[in-house]
């Protein structure tokens, strides 16, 4: 019964924790295009990555030395929404909305943002840890609640109307995402307490929990976190640009009156829903196939998702679409999910915060970073902004095409170099790292643990 009461208040950490990332992330490209701002698109997504670089590495080192998780994902959210809301009321209060002061006030708000994942992920992983539960069994069907809440917020956002305008074209989006924050960040101080690391070392880089950077000495992690980047070029992409180029429809005659031509967010919730229905397969798919298996589902999922959208629209090729929407659960879920969990089996508990921090910023840092930044030179180099809704398609289909044969390149190289743990007996399918006996082991070189 406790159990049970545990996992339903994680249920409801995750569902408010990603409704507040729902309420804007694939509705924020359409509500730029409206307002003029479609050529800087990517920076905004772009700018998720960038903090991601930094913040999740040093607030998860806080959150491991000095302020309990729980409370640090309190904090965060508290000023992610503040910022979130000054940028709707800097919208509101505009004759003209101008780039500067909107990119400055949004960037504030995601660079306390992002690192909430990661702290999500601790604070959870810490619970059923304490109550001697599985967290590679127990944690997926509470991330599910995850997934609910964003696709709940993405439906809101879609069909709520504010003065005849749905708020997924509004900047009245950003203020459902702020109050949300604010909800969490009352919430989150309800979880169970986190430990912080007491350890004392003369070392500064013990002292600043700098210590999970040195998971990269090892071979295989090392290898697995440079994929990880990679792929996680990928995970934007659709974010920003997948509902404005669905709303495109709308401007071509053939497929104006087609309903995903006027309602891209809740088309695009499809993707979420197969979220739910795929983190169940997560733990079955690590135990029986091993992590190069469920990331290589990954990458080839996304192959599909890109390639879809870049042939289908939305009347007589809808059903592509909705099969790229299929194909994401996994293309997400397969990563992003399994990578955290495999990145908790393979480090301490003391390290747990700043492992997390490390998988976000190959993945939502570096990797993000550089492929909305890639992306928003391939659209505007492909699709003329001026020129008809017709040229504007073309372009579309071939920054599709692109981005598919990118992910495709990125799934084979892991194919061939990428290799699983050689044992699969539960004793041995850790690596169960000690970074300070592997330091003395090999006098400071890489590891090999292929």
């Amino acid at each position: 019964m406790r159990n049970s009461s545990l996992k339903l208040r994680l249920s409801v950490l995750n569902f408010l924790e990603f409704s507040v990332w729902g309420a804007y992330l694939t509705s924020l490209g359409n509500f730029l295009s409206k307002a003029g701002l479609v050529a800087d698109i990517g920076w905004f997504y772009a700018m998720q990555g960038i903090v991601s670089l930094f913040m999740p590495s040093v607030i998860g080192i806080i959150a491991d030395r000095f302020i309990q998780a729980q409370k640090m994902l309190s904090l965060c959210h508290m000023l992610s929404g503040l910022f979130m809301a000054l940028a709707g009321f800097y919208c509101m209060g505009a004759s003209q909305i101008e780039f500067a002061p909107l990119f400055t006030l949004y960037s504030l708000a995601v660079a306390f943002f992002m690192p909430t994942i990661g702290l999500n992920n601790s604070v959870a992983f810490n619970a059923l840890t304490k109550s001697g539960l599985d967290t590679v069994k127990d944690f997926p069907a509470i991330r599910i609640f995850g997934t609910i809440g964003f696709i709940c917020a993405m439906l809101f956002v879609n069909f709520v109307k504010v003065d005849g305008a749905a708020l997924q074209t509004s900047y009245m989006q950003l203020f459902v995402s702020a109050l949300l924050s604010f909800v969490m960040c009352l919430y989150a101080l309800t979880m169970p307490a986190c430990p912080t690391s007491q350890a004392a070392s003369g070392n500064w880089v013990d002292k600043l929990g700098l210590r999970a950077f040195g998971l990269l000495r090892h071979k295989r992690l090392a290898v697995f976190f440079l994929f990880s980047m990679l792929l996680g070029v990928s995970l934007q992409i659709t974010n920003g640009y997948a509902n404005p180029f669905i709303s495109l429809f709308e401007n071509i005659p053939e497929y104006a009156d087609a309903w995903a031509a006027q309602n891209p967010n809740a088309l695009i919730s499809l993707s979420q829903i197969s979220e739910t229905l795929c983190i169940l397969l997560i733990p079955v798919c690590l135990k029986r196939f091993g992590i190069k298996c469920v990331m290589l589902m990954s990458m080839f999922a996304w192959v599909l998702r890109f390639g879809l959208f870049g042939v289908g629209n939305p009347d007589g090729g809808l059903w592509m679409f909705i099969l790229s929407c299929i194909v994401y659960g996994i293309a997400f879920d397969f990563f992003n999910v399994s990578g955290g969990l495999y990145v908790d089996q393979e480090t301490s508990p003391e390290m747990r915060s700043s492992a997390q921090g490390l998988f976000m910023i190959v993945t939502n840092g570096f990797g993000a970073t550089i492929g909305t930044l890639g992306a928003m030179f391939v659209v505007n180099h492909f699709v003329p902004h001026s020129a008809s809704p017709e040229l504007q398609l073309e372009g579309w289909r071939t920054s599709w095409l692109i981005f598919a044969a990118y992910a495709l390149v990125v799934g084979i190289l892991f194919w061939l170099i990428f290799k699983n743990p050689k044992s699969k007996t539960p004793e041995n399918d850790k690596l169960k790292i000690d970074l300070a006996k592997a330091e003395s082991a090999d006098g400071g070189g890489m590891i090999d643990e292929m």
